[in-house]
């Protein structure tokens, strides 16, 4: 789950850091939004999959 965590944070980071007016630039409107959703499925699915029985 931490690495989902550390997934939405870094989407975040690269949409602030998008140099262009509001972030209409490629990392505020391409990059960091995908890399954001990446974060919230690989969430969803570490609190949904089913756990492994050993």
């Amino acid at each position: 789950m931490l690495i989902g965590l550390g997934m939405i944070i870094l989407g975040f980071i690269l949409i602030s850091l998008d140099g262009e007016p509001h972030g209409n630039g490629v990392l505020g409107l391409t990059i960091g939004p995908i890399v954001t959703l990446a974060g919230f499925i690989f969430e969803f699915y570490a609190i949904f999959a089913k756990a492994e029985k050993n």
